[in-house]
């Protein structure tokens, strides 16, 4: 629900005696910027069908529901991502995974151990600084809301594909929220904020384990090098999600997010992707 959603883009289908929710799709309104040219877009997210249900063709009735009721905004493109790959992909990247708690991944399942690398070595192999190391690192507060608007505005500009945040927009997505979303600015000693970094959680339930129920895990968000170069402010954020007990760090190889960086970082390359989509937009792919 950020500044200017609409309510009826969130909907889903309910039925049976318990009323239960078997179909869910959501939208929010997006200031996009394509080659250069401003529109404003819908942006699809947390399409979820209920398992029963997945070879019933459900999806694409939520889909053209909220196509429907875009339209009726006078908005005709939209934006999503998806996993599998359709007719046709914009952009695709591929998820990375750095392990913050290795014996945890490796008891449920979620990494393996090295032939014949033992735990131990594997968890000195996998060791994070015990504090952060970049000066002036701190968690953004509101009244850091107008500059960050800048600077991430600015730094998004550089991409022929990019969002616009309001001000109001930085606040809603970005300030940091327990549980949801962790946000942090540096500051030069002027006072003057000149880098930023956040990350959000998405926890996972780990079915059938007798000892651990969820698995923690962080995604990296917006990322804006300044001062200090992507590579520094990852390693920052590994060692801020590892404090906030996190499991495992996600991130993608997406604007300066470069696989030479995550592999130097210790990055393990995972087996899902990400797919970018316009609708009803033309542009050759980035």
């Amino acid at each position: 629900m950020p500044p200017g959603y609409k309510k009826d883009w969130l909907f889903g289908v309910r039925g049976g005696k318990k009323n239960k929710l078997f179909g869910f799709i959501s939208g929010i309104p997006v200031h996009m910027s394509v080659n250069g040219k401003k529109i404003t877009m819908a942006e699809i997210n947390f399409l979820c069908v209920h398992k029963s249900l997945r070879t019933k063709r459900l999806a694409p009735v939520l889909i053209k529901e909220v196509t429907r009721r875009v339209n009726r905004c006078n908005i005709w493109q939209a934006i999503y991502t998806a996993g599998v790959v359709i007719p046709t992909p914009i952009a695709a990247t591929t998820y990375y995974h750095r392990s913050l708690n290795p014996k945890k991944l490796v008891d449920v399942g979620f990494s393996h151990l090295p032939a014949k690398t033992p735990m131990a070595r594997y968890i000195k192999l996998q060791k994070l600084p015990n504090s952060t190391s970049i000066p002036g690192l701190r968690p953004m507060e509101t009244k850091d809301a107008k500059a960050v608007f800048h600077l991430l505005n600015a730094h998004l500009s550089k991409y022929k594909l990019n969002i616009q945040f309001t001000v109001e927009e930085v606040k809603h997505f970005l300030l940091p929220r327990e549980g949801v979303i962790e946000a942090y600015v540096i500051e030069d000693t002027s006072k003057n904020i000149t880098d930023f970094i956040s990350f959000y959680s998405l926890p996972s339930s780990i079915l059938k384990h007798p000892e651990h129920k969820i698995l923690n895990v962080a995604y990296s968000y917006y990322m804006v090098p300044g001062r200090f170069n992507m590579s520094e402010l990852l390693a920052d954020a590994l060692v801020l999600a590892r404090n906030k007990s996190y499991d495992v760090f996600n991130a993608l190889d997406v604007q300066e997010q470069t696989k030479e960086i995550m592999t130097e970082l210790k990055f393990g390359v995972g087996d899902g992707n990400l797919h970018y989509y316009l609708y009803n937009w033309r542009v050759q792919a980035i």
